[in-house]
């Protein structure tokens, strides 16, 4: 039970609630939150919106959505949970940091060449599960969503929980986050294949938060500031603002040869 507490509480204490909306400085570090779990969560637009033209409508299509955005949120409430009471073991810290190194690395150096795989529409609308289970073609759209929005969505709450300790801002920030991904994803989505460089400056900041997170741990003891973090996320904007400017000029000269 003091468990639960420990992990749930701070979600029903009013005044957390009334310190971050009432701080500038929190809706800094929850604006950070959004841009980059709309980043990172690209990829999960795509197989979502893929999962949804297996029904026969839009309304269909809008309806599964909806119930999965919902779902999506209790997960979130859940995750954020567990996440903030395991994150104050140093070890929890250890791992997490190296994770965190793991899709950096793994985003630059191991997926360079692969692309998203986006699950193909299917033909028939019914199959196995919904022949032996009795599952409409619906929910079984409705519960792959949220099967997708779990595994995409551990991720963003590791990285989050490393940014910031407070619960509170970290589901403001994922559900924002989330809502966000679900109204404008085809304008996310846009903006990154116009500015691809976009998606490298999102694991940049991954590796940003997992050293982090990494020198938070007690033998090291060194706390990152939130507000660096904003900094750092500003900067890293600019910059890679710049670098797409500078490639979209070295294209017509390299097509020209």
């Amino acid at each position: 039970m003091n468990a639960l507490v420990n992990m749930y509480g701070p979600f029903f204490d009013l005044n957390n609630w009334a310190t971050v909306i009432e701080s500038g400085e929190d809706w800094l570090v929850i604006l950070s939150l959004v841009v980059m779990e709309c980043i990172l969560s690209v990829d999960n637009a795509v197989v979502l919106a893929a999962q949804t033209q297996s029904l026969p409508n839009k309304v269909e299509q809008e309806k599964s959505l909806f119930y999965g955005l919902f779902g999506a949120y209790i997960f979130r409430f859940l995750v954020i949970g567990i996440g903030v009471y395991l994150i104050d073991f140093w070890l929890i810290k250890v791992f997490g940091a190296l994770y965190l190194f793991y899709l950096f690395i793994k985003h630059f150096f191991l997926d360079r060449n692969k692309k998203v795989e986006v699950p193909k529409e299917r033909k028939k609308p019914g199959n196995a599960l919904e022949r032996h289970l009795h599952i409409s073609n619906f929910w079984q759209v409705v519960i792959s969503i949220e099967l997708m929005d779990i595994v995409f969505s551990i991720d963003s709450v590791l990285a989050s929980l490393a940014v910031s300790s407070n619960p509170v801002i970290v589901l403001i920030g994922g559900m924002i986050g989330i809502l966000a991904m679900r109204g404008i994803a085809e304008l996310i989505m846009g903006l990154m294949n116009k500015i691809p460089e976009l998606n490298g400056m999102a694991y940049f900041l991954i590796l940003f938060i997992s050293i982090k997170l990494f020198l938070s741990i007690p033998a090291i003891d060194i706390e990152i500031p939130n507000l660096v973090f904003v900094g750092v996320l500003v900067a890293a904007i600019i910059v890679t603002l710049i670098i797409h400017q500078i490639n979209n000029n070295k294209a017509p000269k390299s097509k020209k040869k």
